[in-house]
């Protein structure tokens, strides 16, 4: 049985950046070839979440990509976003984070949420609110596996 090999839940975090680690993530997996295919049409998608993450952190996806593929770690991905994109104060993070953890909640993407739930066969779980905890769920990781 081969294992799926999924980027990192939504919610870790670098420098208490949400997020971040799971775009590298699926960076690091597409050029490995191993990116689970329906995840590609979302990379870099100005419209989705790594389009958020990117506009937060003022830099552009090709670069990112030519950075990460390069072999940086997650350490240095971070330093060169600080030194190419925007800095940010603790409480922008903050602010950033919530709004992340929170997206599909009561927003302009909960139909979209409720949609994919159907679609997983999860629509009878109603403590699934955002996409964060839908992503988790959707690739198994423990804490939703006692439910």
């Amino acid at each position: 049985m081969s294992m799926v090999p999924f980027p990192r839940s939504p919610y870790d975090q670098i420098h208490g950046l949400v997020y971040l680690p799971r775009l590298l993530d699926k960076i690091r997996l597409h050029a490995a070839h191993i990116l689970p295919e329906d995840y590609i049409s979302n990379l870099g998608h100005p419209e989705k979440m790594d389009g958020f993450c990117l506009r937060f952190l003022g830099i552009e996806y090709q670069q990112l990509v030519t950075y990460v593929t390069s072999g940086a770690t997650d350490e240095e991905a971070w330093e060169w976003t600080l030194k190419k994109g925007k800095n940010h104060s603790k409480e922008e993070i903050l602010i950033w984070n919530e709004y992340m953890r929170k997206y599909g909640w009561r927003d302009q993407a909960s139909e979209t949420l409720r949609r994919r739930l159907q679609e997983g066969g999860y629509g009878d779980l109603s403590d699934i609110q955002t996409f964060f905890d839908f992503l988790d769920l959707d690739e198994g990781r423990e804490i939703f596996k006692q439910k």
